[in-house]
């Protein structure tokens, strides 16, 4: 294994953030005459210039250089990101700093600030930024440099495009990443526009660049529940948009609006959200009547989407089974192909296919009956992979329960924060609910939440793979 083309694609990675991060640190000298955000970018940019001049000419990626460079992408970018957050004085240690940085990238959107509003605006904005940067960035980033790295983008696609399956719109997957690329600058240029009419233009942008990930992160620490219907209703438009595959997004400006009811999987992600949406606003209705028709709808479609804004404290919803309810969309996740984390609508209809064909099979042992959904019939590869993510996912969650328990946390506040990491949510339930942070986690929690962070994010097999000994064999 040969580790020079990694070390090229990581050199540009980090001298592509150092760039962007002239940004905020105009902002910061611009708000109290401090340098230190561009000492960064020019230490940074001045220690990847000489790792890429030397690694210049490797270009050649094996299979085992592809899922060890996706998980380094990962973390040398939430790495370089806790940088401007540890300097910057607003944290209480490096972990912190860390934390929020691996939560930004991996668009997770836990945070442990207490006092958002009293953060200085450069840091802020950075914090959107790794978030939008982590939505399909460095995704499209990876991709766009692989001819010059000597290697077919499709195996990288289909590892890091998040979903169960990579649907490639063109037929040059670098035209693929390009065409996504610009729908996501798109839709985040219309939300910043469509938010800016009732927002300021920095927490316009902000918001934008943090609800098209998936993402979360605000700048109110009270996310969006003190802000107009106005603002959640546009918010939750685009969170139902971020929600659906991409490719779905582009069938339908060629092809019409059409395309969208015409999707069996996007038929599924509505009915889902629309079920649990009348569900929960009737138990709340018939409870005490006060329950916001826009607030539970917001609410639901960000746990689906796992973006993690919260519009309401659901902490205090009754009857509880209300909060049980947003607690197992948790798991289901927004369409395959979209920035939403979770185990995704699909896998979970696949599964349940599967379960009924099985039942059948039982029944009539010698027939052959296909696991099918819509006219499209699944392979028995793609069964066995849904299966084994399933598996995995399932397995630990269970094992970051475990330990969040032995840590000190109550039963509630565990299974919360596992579910929470893996599916890329950020609030959760019991002590890390709607208007709560993790700011209070053992620190071996904050680290283990970091690593099932990444492992939903990277959907668990291009993690996986590194701690097997098969790949370290030569």
């Amino acid at each position: 294994m040969s580790l020079r083309p990694t070390f090229r694609l990581l050199s540009i990675l980090i001298a592509v953030l150092s760039v962007f991060l002239l940004i905020p640190a105009t902002i910061e000298y611009y708000d109290s005459s401090s340098l230190y955000l561009f000492q960064i970018s020019a230490i940074s940019i001045f220690c990847a210039v000489p790792v890429w001049y030397l690694s210049r000419k490797a270009k050649s990626f094996s299979n085992k250089d592809v899922f060890l460079v996706i998980v380094l992408c990962w973390i040398s970018a939430a790495i370089f990101g806790s940088i401007p957050f540890y300097l910057s004085g607003a944290f209480n240690g490096y972990s912190n700093a860390l934390f929020e940085a691996v939560s930004g990238v991996t668009t997770t959107g836990a945070t442990i600030l207490t006092d958002i509003e009293s953060m200085p605006r450069s840091i802020l904005l950075w914090r959107s930024f790794l978030q939008w940067f982590g939505g399909l960035g460095i995704v499209i980033f990876t991709i766009a440099l692989l001819p010059l790295l000597g290697v077919s983008g499709e195996k990288i696609f289909n590892l890091e495009y998040p979903g169960p399956s990579s649907e490639k719109i063109t037929p040059r997957i670098k035209d693929t990443a390009r065409l996504l690329l610009k729908f996501y600058i798109g839709f985040t240029l219309a939300l910043f526009l469509l938010l800016s009419y009732n927002m300021s233009f920095f927490d316009a942008i902000c918001h934008a660049m943090t609800t098209m990930p998936s993402g979360g992160f605000s700048t109110f620490s009270d996310s969006i529940n003190g802000q107009s219907d106005y603002v959640k209703s546009v918010i939750l438009l685009f969170m139902l948009i971020t929600g659906t595959n991409f490719a779905l997004h582009f069938r339908a400006v060629n092809l019409g609006l059409k395309s969208y009811q015409r999707d069996r999987e996007f038929q599924y992600y509505i009915f889902a959200c629309l079920f649990f949406i009348g569900l929960i606003f009737s138990f709340g209705f018939f409870t005490n009547g006060n329950t916001s028709p826009l607030d539970v709808a917001f609410q639901t479609v960000s746990i689906i989407t796992t973006t993690g804004y919260t519009s309401t404290d659901y902490s205090s919803w009754t009857p509880f089974i209300s909060q049980y309810l947003l607690y197992i969309l948790m798991f289901t996740g927004a369409m395959g192909g979209s920035t939403s984390g979770g185990i995704k609508i699909i896998r979970i209809v696949a599964l349940y296919k599967y379960v009924r064909v099985e039942l059948k099979r039982a029944l009539h042992e010698k027939a052959i009956i296909p696991v099918r959904i819509g006219k499209k019939v699944l392979s028995d590869e793609l069964i066995r992979k849904t299966l084994a993510f399933f598996l995995f996912y399932v397995l630990f969650f269970f094992l970051a329960s475990i330990i969040f328990v032995m840590l000190g946390d109550n039963l509630e506040s565990s299974i919360g924060a596992a579910a929470s990491a893996m599916g890329n949510i950020g609030p959760s339930i019991g002590e890390y609910g709607a208007m709560d942070n993790y700011d209070s986690m053992h620190i071996v929690g904050k680290y283990l939440m970091m690593f099932g962070m990444i492992l939903g994010r990277l959907e668990i097999f291009a993690v996986l793979v590194l701690f097997t000994r098969t790949f370290w064999r030569s």
